[in-house]
């Protein structure tokens, strides 16, 4: 079990923060796991798909969406939440949103040339090692550092 970070609303109240749901797009590669990380719209920074909750699907539907349109992935859940992380979402020039982002796994079997987001990301397959250190959001890489789809699994 993952112990859960305590999180950061980047002093908001509780009703001013808004929730999102992440995917952490995995696969095995010569026995070795490898997580895609895929760069934000506007500051390019690494981070993981995700969007917020879409009307009439599960957290895990929504997930899948998300990984398909910033990542131009295909694949399955394979659990259930990790866990949460915050992290501050630019809505303009001076103003952040708080967001709690709920992560789930995702086992990448195939991915696309072409998808809605292609020309506005870039997408990069890394160890968990790398993939800790290309992230910002402390929580989110104590999961992705947590994170073992087949215990005894080397890291890439």
């Amino acid at each position: 079990m993952i112990k859960q970070l305590p999180i950061s609303l980047q002093g908001a109240r509780k009703d001013e923060a808004r929730s999102q749901f992440a995917a952490l797009c995995y696969r095995i590669r010569q026995g070795k796991l490898q997580i895609l990380v895929v760069t934000s719209r506007k500051s390019k920074r690494w981070i993981m798909p995700k969007g917020w909750p879409m009307h009439a699907k599960t957290p895990e539907a929504a997930v899948l969406q998300e990984a398909w349109e910033e990542a131009g992935v295909r694949g399955r859940v394979t659990g259930g939440c990790l866990g949460v992380y915050s992290y501050a979402k630019e809505v303009g020039e001076d103003s952040v949103l708080p967001v709690l982002a709920l992560l789930y796994p995702v086992e990448v079997k195939a991915k696309a040339k072409k998808y809605p987001e292609a020309g506005q990301r870039r997408r990069k397959w890394v160890s968990r090692k790398k993939a800790m250190k290309m992230v910002r959001e402390p929580e989110l890489r104590r999961m992705i550092r947590d994170f073992d789809p087949r215990p005894g699994l080397p890291d890439a």
